[in-house]
């Protein structure tokens, strides 16, 4: 058999972990199991990553350099405020909806590492760039069409991202299409309306 080096070992892991944990969640992600997916001894896991941690840290990292992909093929260059913040709720809703299982493992990986310190660092990570990617894009379709923020752009896309994180778990646990159209349409709302500054905040209790 023809030696194959780490560094193309590693997207064939990367891959079939993906698979993996897609069909039977996280739990099942074992290294021994992961290895019997690809065809390959347990210690090549081990060689090409170190521990299982470092697999998912790679597993976390590549679902997100998807995700980001997805959300900039939805920004039109032409496109004015409203209608950048529409595209973009709507790119992310299909993919929800064509590809129910990778949002599923991503929420259950963010869960995992939520309780593993090895991997805090790949979901601070994870968050961050789907952030700013969304923040940018806020960003510029505002300069675009010239349209004054009211709050700043960052603060726009947690609150959006927040919303959709929402919707998908919903979505996933709780299925109605009509509900879900009604909310995402109420989101995209909001934050055209929190961007504009058409909206009154409410002033929240002290301790």
């Amino acid at each position: 058999m023809a030696h194959v080096s780490a560094a193309e070992r590693r997207p064939q892991l990367i891959k079939a972990a993906i698979d993996l944990m897609t069909r039977e969640g996280v739990a099942a992600g074992s290294t021994r199991a992961i290895a019997a997916e690809l065809g390959v001894a347990q210690a090549t896991v081990h060689y090409t990553f170190g521990t299982k941690e470092d697999l998912y840290r790679a597993v976390m990292e590549q679902l997100t350099h998807d995700l980001i992909a997805q959300v900039e093929r939805a920004a039109h260059a032409d496109a004015g405020f409203e209608e950048t913040v529409a595209a973009l709720a709507a790119a992310l809703w299909q993919t929800l909806r064509e590809q129910p299982t990778t949002h599923q493992l991503l929420t259950e990986l963010s869960m995992f590492a939520l309780r593993t310190p090895r991997l805090q660092e790949a979901l601070e990570g994870h968050y961050r760039g789907v952030t700013a990617v969304t923040t940018q894009l806020v960003t510029e379709a505002a300069e675009r069409t010239g349209h004054q923020l009211a709050q700043p752009a960052e603060t726009l896309a947690r609150f959006f991202l927040a919303g959709f994180d929402g919707l998908s778990v919903q979505h996933l646990s709780l299925p109605d299409e009509e509900a879900e159209l009604t909310c995402l349409q109420a989101l995209v709302s909001t934050v055209v309306a929190l961007a504009g500054g058409r909206m009154e905040l409410v002033s929240l209790p002290t301790s």
